[in-house]
């Protein structure tokens, strides 16, 4: 292994995130860092997404642009068709460098910034305001903490001794004035959570909520949140849309290209197994002729390959097959 590399793109967790050097002067961020994050997220569900990356195959291209996000402290953004396994490699590599949960941030046409960042549910408080009120004549408003929940983003940008890793999916299904609503963050690491800062000359510590299903808090000083490691940010796009130049310039950007034959027979190996990957020499060859003549994901030949190793004979269930191998346009 080249001595530089951080992330090796072999799967196996190590501690090589530890040898990461100091960033550049220009992305160095001063952030206090909190003593631990809660880790609550690590559930089944979250398992299941981690060993994801366990079977991720990346190529020479994919490892060395991801060491050097990490050396520049720079979002990564993930181009390609869909199921190339973009969003795979969020997880391949949290797993492979122990960095924890994956934090997640799906986009959609109507996400904004502030979804990404926090939320701040002011109804329930009122609420619980006006109803403390009638029960005890207190009008005193309940503790701020108990209605404010960070965002992915947001809770990717606790100040942490190492990067967490966030992935931002599809991120060209977002609003047009959503990446460039990114750039002042991107750049500078921090924002601000204004219902906090209004209290910070009153009450300089608020425990708030560390993500929109947490039962765990952390704490915000004078309402700021301010990195001290730039979070590893894993964006995906599946080319629905071009990105603006100021966006790009602080971004690397990776394409994740169609799996040569013997990548497409290691991966097979890699998710079924030696022997699925031996026998399944006829579909793959089939895969790659079909995909000549329209656009087909890897894990519908995963789903192809799955079925003949539990009994599907090809001949039989022309069918079955012709259903799982239809191309992803028609």
């Amino acid at each position: 292994m080249e001595q530089w590399r951080i992330y090796t793109g072999k799967g196996e967790p190590h501690d090589g995130i530890q040898h990461l050097p100091p960033p550049p002067p220009w992305r160095a961020f001063s952030g206090h860092i909190i003593d631990a994050l809660p880790h609550e997220q690590e559930d089944d569900f979250m398992k299941r997404m981690l060993a994801r990356g366990e079977s991720f195959q990346a190529s020479e291209e994919v490892v060395e642009l991801v060491n050097a996000a990490l050396y520049l402290r720079r979002p990564l953004l993930i181009s390609g068709k869909p199921g190339y396994g973009k969003s795979s490699l969020a997880y391949a590599i949290a797993r492979e460098l122990k960095l924890g949960p994956v934090l997640r941030w799906s986009i959609t046409t109507r996400t904004t910034l502030a979804d990404g960042l926090y939320y701040y549910d002011a109804i329930a408080r009122l609420q619980d305001t006006a109803y403390k009120k009638d029960i005890t004549s207190d009008s005193t408003p309940p503790d701020i903490g108990e209605y404010i929940r960070l965002g992915p983003l947001g809770a990717a940008l606790l100040p942490t001794k190492i990067p967490q890793v966030l992935l931002i999916d599809e991120i060209d299904k977002g609003d047009i004035d959503l990446p460039n609503d990114l750039l002042h963050i991107f750049e500078e690491g921090e924002f601000d959570i204004p219902e906090l800062v209004r209290l910070a000359q009153h009450q300089k510590s608020v425990q708030i909520y560390y993500g929109r299903n947490s039962i765990a808090k952390v704490p915000i000083d004078d309402g700021h949140i301010r990195c001290s490691a730039f979070p590893l940010i894993v964006m995906t796009s599946n080319d629905e849309r071009e990105f603006p130049p100021a966006f790009l310039r602080r971004c690397l950007r990776l394409t994740i290209k169609e799996p040569t034959k013997d990548e497409l027979i290691n991966i097979v190996e890699a998710h079924l197994g030696a022997e699925a990957a031996s026998q399944a020499k006829e579909i793959i060859d089939d895969f790659i002729n079909k995909r000549q003549s329209g656009e087909l994901a890897t894990d519908q030949l995963l789903n192809a390959v799955y079925l003949a190793s539990r009994g599907f004979d090809t001949r039989d269930k022309k069918d079955i097959f012709q259903a799982v191998l239809r191309h992803l346009t028609s």
